[in-house]
C-alpha cells in the first residue's frame, strides 16, 4: 500500500513548530534574572547575560504589588539586579528589609546591588536564607574621592560664597579670606578604598593625613597616614571626612557632642551616607559657628535636602553625584552583570558584602 506524502507546506509548518518548541524549552530552562533597574550603559555585558539567562523587567507599581508578583511573575528567579539611586526601584520595592526578604522566592540565590553602600539591604536575613549579596566595592573609590576633594577645596576656599557673590553682581566686595589646603590636617573616619584615594589626593595638595578605623591598617596601606583615636581625630583635624559605611553602629555617629569637640575653623565632608550625620545637629553647628563649613553629597532623607543647608552660605550641597560619571556608571553596571554571570556559572559570586565573606 502506498503512503501518502505530506504536502511541503505541512512539513515546513511542522519543522517551524518544532524549532519554536526547542526555543521555548531552551528559554524555560535558563535561569531567570529580575532586573529591578534598567541597564543603560553596559550593553556588551547585558548581551552576554541575555545569552545565559532570561531577563525579567520590573513591572510592579508599588511594594504591595511587588510582593504579590514575587509569587507569580517573578517566581523561580535566581538573581536580582538593583541600583542604589533614590529615584530608582526602591520607590517601588522599598528597602530589602526582613519583611521583604522573607517573601523572596526560595529559588533566589544572588542579589547584585549596584552601589558601594548597601544599607538598603538587610544582610543577615539574606544570609540566613542562603542568598548571596554583592555590592560594588572598588569601582567607586576614585570618583567618590574626586567628589570629596571638590567639596573639601570648596569648603576651605569658600568657593560657594564667592560664586554666590559673583552671581549677585558683587565682585568679591566684603568677601572674607578663606583657607588654603596646604599645611592643613585631614582626618578621615573610615580609611577604606575611598578614604585612601582621598588621602592620596590630599597629600598632593600638601596636607597631612590622619585616620581612624576600628583596626589600624598595615603600613603599606597607611601610606604615611597617622592612626589616631576617634576623639583625637575630631578635636585636631582641620577637615573631617566621613568615609564609613552606614549601619546601626554608625547612624548619627556625628552629632552634637562631635561638633562641639571639633575646631571652630574645621569643615565636615560627607560623601558616605547621609544618616551617619545628625542633620539637625549639623544645621545647629553651622548656624552657631561651632564649625566653619560643610561639604555634602549625601543626606538623611534623600532626595530631600533640608532648606537650611541649601541656603546656608557655608554649606556646599551636591545631589548625591559622587559616582555619576559616564565611565563609573558603565563600569558599575558591568561589574554587577559580570558578578551575576559568575554566580550563575559557578554557584558563587566573585565578591560578597563584608558580612558574608567566608560564608561560601
Amino acid at each position: 500500500m502506498l503512503l501518502k506524502s505530506r504536502p511541503a507546506h505541512s512539513l515546513v509548518g511542522a519543522l517551524f513548530k518544532a524549532q519554536r518548541n526547542v526555543r521555548l524549552l531552551s528559554a524555560s530552562t535558563k535561569p531567570r534574572v529580575l532586573l529591578l533597574d534598567p541597564i543603560n550603559l553596559a550593553h556588551e555585558e547585558l548581551e552576554s547575560l541575555k545569552s545565559e539567562a532570561s531577563l525579567i523587567p520590573l513591572t510592579s507599581t508599588d511594594r504591595a504589588s511587588f510582593i504579590n508578583d514575587l509569587k507569580s511573575d517573578y517566581k523561580d528567579i535566581t538573581a536580582i539586579y538593583r541600583h542604589f539611586k533614590g529615584t530608582g526601584s526602591i520607590n517601588i520595592t522599598g528597602r530589602f528589609d526582613e519583611e521583604l526578604i522573607s517573601q523572596l522566592p526560595s529559588s533566589l540565590r544572588f542579589i547584585s546591588h549596584n552601589g558601594a553602600g548597601y544599607d538598603q539591604i538587610t544582610v543577615e536575613p539574606c544570609t540566613a536564607r542562603n542568598i548571596q549579596v554583592s555590592n560594588v566595592p572598588s569601582v567607586v573609590d576614585d570618583p567618590t574621592a574626586d567628589t570629596a576633594l571638590f567639596l573639601m577645596l570648596g569648603s576651605l576656599r569658600q568657593f560657594n560664597v564667592a560664586l554666590a557673590q559673583a552671581q549677585a553682581g558683587s565682585f568679591h566686595r566684603g568677601l572674607p579670606l578663606s583657607s588654603d589646603p596646604q599645611g592643613k590636617l585631614l582626618g578621615i573616619l573610615g580609611m577604606g578604598g575611598i578614604g585612601r584615594a582621598l588621602a592620596k589626593r590630599a597629600r598632593a595638595l600638601g596636607m597631612t593625613v590622619q585616620y581612624h578605623n576600628r583596626n589600624q591598617l598595615s603600613e603599606d596601606l597607611e601610606q604615611g597616614a597617622k592612626y589616631v583615636t576617634r576623639d583625637e581625630l575630631l578635636s585636631t583635624s582641620d577637615v573631617v571626612s566621613l568615609n564609613l559605611p552606614l549601619n546601626a553602629a554608625t547612624k548619627h555617629t556625628i552629632s552634637t557632642p562631635e561638633f562641639k569637640s571639633m575646631k571652630p575653623s574645621a569643615v565636615l565632608i560627607n560623601t558616605a551616607r547621609g544618616p551617619v550625620v545628625d542633620e539637625k545637629a549639623l544645621i545647629t553647628a553651622l548656624e552657631s559657628g561651632e564649625i566653619a563649613g560643610a561639604g555634602l553629597d549625601v543626606y538623611e532623607n534623600e532626595p530631600q535636602i533640608p532648606a537650611e543647608l541649601l541656603r546656608h552660605p557655608r554649606a556646599i550641597c551636591l545631589p548625591h553625584i559622587g559616582t555619576l560619571s559616564y565611565e563609573t556608571q558603565k563600569e558599575m553596571e558591568a561589574f554587577c552583570l559580570r558578578n551575576i554571570r559568575t554566580g550563575l556559572s559557578t554557584g558563587k559570586l566573585s565578591t560578597f558584602v563584608p558580612e558574608q565573606k567566608g560564608r561560601w
